[in-house]
């Protein structure tokens, strides 16, 4: 006896998503290819992939790259590190009531091309890599105001993605304003004959044209320096230091008032893991006692979105000296993965409120 056919089936609806992941009830989390948060690959997007065929609105992507360090080698393994433990991290922010993949559209793009034994000429071709990214899918990939967001990697690699976010910003003159979360200043001049390090990033962006240092804030400064002499580039360019003790002892004070004269400009955002004391983050080079803890530190990030409301503009950003052979059960590379989600919640807040409208 034969069965009658089924009815037929009323359209589905279109998705509210923007960016469509895994369904966790039908797809485990540790099956299937391993990408950031496990966004879709920039490769395999089609014009279906996403609401409408929009361009992405944040191109996430590895810098596997660590002859820049000082100290401790090994960082180079941190994207790998970083997507592995990012499977477990979910699109939903319960303190900002926002779920990026309902706001954001967003792909891993793979890593970039590196020279392991040549640091600049890995910035250089890293800085080119982004440039020449392009819009494959037929709709829905690479648009003119995506963001990229680099994991390293060493701190190095910052000058690099901060260089292609400026040149893709219009090469604003005197330079873009910068976020910076860190133990160190990374305004070294010369580390043992070479100006270009993990130590050097921005006093080189700065040189360049790229970087403003009257609108850069470094967040989280500690630890005993080689010298006095240390902060002299930052006092004399005007750079804004929060240290950790600062931060202790003041609160958010000039956070917030470093973001009030921001205003609505774009900034990018950049994060050295060894702004978090080792105790909580162990995986990185070049450690640095008496820091933040993860909570406290998540809850800085997330208070960067409490003076206007609405997030941040941000024009890229990056995540940097994880190092998984120092790490301790994954809870370096697995705060790391949470740290990128919780900048992205910045920047969808921001599109949310229709401060900036998405690409």
């Amino acid at each position: 006896m034969m069965l009658p056919p089924d009815p037929p089936r009323p359209p589905a609806a279109p998705s509210p998503m923007r960016t469509i992941l895994p369904n966790p009830r039908q797809t485990p989390r540790f099956a299937g290819v391993c990408t950031f948060c496990r966004f879709p690959l920039l490769e395999l997007i089609t014009p279906g992939s996403y609401s409408g065929g929009v361009p992405l609105d944040w191109a996430v992507y590895g810098v596997p790259f660590d002859a820049g360090v000082t100290f401790r080698p090994g960082a180079r393994f941190g994207p790998r590190a970083i997507r592995d433990a990012s499977q477990y991290v979910k699109p939903y922010s319960i303190d900002h009531d926002i779920n990026i993949c309902e706001v954001l559209s967003l792909a891993d793009a793979g890593d970039a091309p590196i020279h392991p034994f040549a640091l600049k000429a890995t910035l250089d071709g890293v800085c080119d890599w982004v440039l020449a990214q392009q819009d494959t899918s037929g709709g829905g990939g690479i648009g003119p105001r995506t963001r990229f967001f680099a994991v390293g990697g060493d701190h190095s690699i910052a000058y690099a993605n901060m260089k292609a976010a400026w040149i893709r910003s219009g090469r604003p003159a005197g330079g873009i304003p910068l976020i910076h979360f860190d133990s160190h200043l990374d305004t070294v001049d010369i580390t043992g004959g070479e100006k270009w390090s993990h130590a050097s990033p921005f006093i080189r962006a700065v040189e360049d044209g790229i970087l403003d240092p009257r609108r850069m804030l470094s967040i989280g400064i500690k630890g005993p320096l080689n010298s006095a002499r240390d902060l002299d580039y930052a006092k004399a360019s005007g750079i804004t230091i929060v240290s950790y003790s600062d931060w202790r002892r003041e609160g958010t004070t000039r956070i917030d008032e470093f973001l009030a004269r921001l205003g609505g400009t774009g900034v990018y955002l950049t994060f050295d893991i060894d702004c978090i004391d080792p105790a909580f983050a162990p995986g990185t080079g070049t450690p640095s006692v008496g820091g933040f803890s993860s909570a406290e530190a998540l809850q800085l990030l997330r208070h960067l979105a409490g003076v206007s409301k609405h997030g941040l503009n941000l024009i890229g950003a990056d995540v940097v000296e994880v190092l998984p052979d120092r790490d301790v059960s994954q809870v370096t590379a697995f705060l790391a993965a949470h740290i990128i989600f919780e900048v992205l919640c910045l920047d969808a807040l921001h599109v949310r409120a229709g401060t900036r409208a998405a690409p």
